[in-house]
């Protein structure tokens, strides 16, 4: 079925534009309530982040749970997976986070987990689209059954603890100098609190949300401030976490940067070599390097490719059990411990092996040459472009340019009007060439040309 509500990663999108509005939080609720707890008398926790929209939207879900007398537990300002953690351990029905992660403060979002602290699958979310469609005409509770919202406190150091017990290594990062950005996002007292116990000499950056600067020129997708503080103050290493605190990257020493494929691949040869690593490998999408591939080959390791979205990683995780995936953007996926992608649960590993080892960073960190790769987003308004005749041919030549010896994919995003086009190859110059036909043909059809 056509979607009208959710995207790659739960609903989201501009404020007070639809999707994202007070009346689809409003009908999520109400159609949660009827779809995962018809018999009343259960709870749902909810988180938010630090955008200024987050107690608006948090207001219409509180509506909407308690006229259908489910309690909502307001977890505040938490990461991602602190909200799946939670719905895990006490025993919700329902698990929501307000987020729009990487994105600006003017977007927001709304993710959903199950009891076990499981993102949504397709036909979950496609049952709860139909059932979004008619929530505002069913029944509600009676005046008697309304339930009351309540505030539960201690859910950031409950995370932080679940974080921290899982270093298997030393605990000791006196000698590091770490630079920690926290986007001005939901992570902002959650990852200087766990480097702060384990006594690392710690830079902060990103650590005064104002409910509009998130994201804004810090985080993950914007690293440039994190190089510079590393830079400055002769770090070893820097990390950078995004709104909702649920991915990271990674900076080393020389300001240079390495994604989510370079510290999986470093996680998955530290787990294999101790003997920690389950399924034989890992799991990524399609958008992961070559070069991570190859490198596990070595190891004699396997990489299983999902679509993208750290949902699909999970369930192919779960299936097949592996217990480690993610995704290049710095979704990481440590299944013994967390359910969904963890950008401090992430990081603390990469300290830990920094610790122990006492290399440099920018060796630790290079752990396979990368094959060349590129990835562009063209923005477009209307009809969406990969339908059309001309954009299917011009795709399939630059695949045929490619031959065994790369490969090409071409999406829509589920979050924003953007068609993303990767092209990778063992030679720059056919991944060049391949990557530029395809764009034209894209830019031509979107009417950027």
């Amino acid at each position: 079925m056509a979607r009208q509500f959710f995207g790659t990663d739960g609903i989201r999108g501009r404020v007070n534009k639809s999707p994202m509005t007070v009346e689809t939080a409003l009908r999520l609720s109400i159609a949660a309530a009827r779809t995962f707890a018809p018999e009343g008398g259960r709870k749902v926790v909810i988180g938010r982040d630090t955008r200024r929209s987050g107690e608006m939207i948090e207001a219409a879900l509180v509506a909407g749970f308690t006229s259908m007398g489910i309690t909502p537990v307001l977890l505040g300002i938490v990461p991602t997976p602190a909200v799946a953690l939670m719905a895990r351990e006490t025993g919700a029905a329902l698990g929501v986070m307000i987020s729009a992660s990487h994105n600006k403060f003017e977007d927001n979002g709304l993710k959903l987990f199950s009891p076990e602290g499981i993102k949504f699958d397709d036909d979950t979310e496609e049952a709860l689209e139909r059932a979004m469609g008619a929530a505002l005409e069913g029944a509600y509770a009676a005046p008697a059954e309304i339930s009351l919202p309540r505030t539960l406190t201690g859910t950031p150091e409950r995370y932080v603890r679940r974080c921290l017990d899982t270093l298997t290594g030393t605990r000791d990062f006196s000698k590091l100098k770490v630079v920690l950005d926290c986007a001005h996002g939901a992570g902002f007292e959650t990852g200087p609190a766990a480097l702060y116990e384990l006594g690392a000499q710690l830079t902060v950056i990103g650590v005064t949300p104002d409910g509009l600067n998130i994201n804004a020129g810090f985080g993950s997708t914007a690293t440039g401030a994190l190089k510079t503080a590393v830079l400055e103050t002769g770090a070893d290493i820097g990390i950078a976490l995004d709104g909702d605190a649920d991915r990271l990257i990674v900076i080393d020493e020389t300001g240079t940067e390495a994604d989510g494929d370079q510290v999986m691949g470093l996680i998955a040869g530290e787990m294999h070599r101790s003997g920690r690593l389950k399924g034989g490998g890992m799991v990524a999408t399609v958008m992961s390097n070559m070069g991570l591939s190859e490198y596990l080959k070595t190891e004699g390791l396997t990489l299983a490719r999902t679509k993208v979205g750290d949902r699909y990683v999970g369930e192919h995780m779960r299936a097949h059990g592996y217990n480690l995936g993610g995704e290049q953007s710095g979704h990481i996926i440590l299944s013994d411990v967390s359910t969904t992608g963890d950008g401090l649960l992430a990081g603390l590993q990469v300290l830990s092996v920094l610790a122990a080892r006492g290399d440099k960073a920018s060796d630790m960190l290079r752990v396979f040459r990368p094959a060349p790769q590129k990835l562009i987003n063209i923005r477009y308004s209307g009809a969406n472009p990969l339908e059309t005749d001309r954009v299917k041919s011009a795709l399939a030549e630059a695949e045929a340019m490619l031959g065994d010896r790369g490969r090409m994919v071409v999406r829509k995003s589920g979050t924003e009007p953007l068609i993303r086009v990767m092209a990778e190859a063992l030679d720059e110059d056919r991944m060049q060439n391949a990557l530029i036909h395809a764009v034209n043909a894209v830019n031509a059809e979107a009417g950027n040309s």
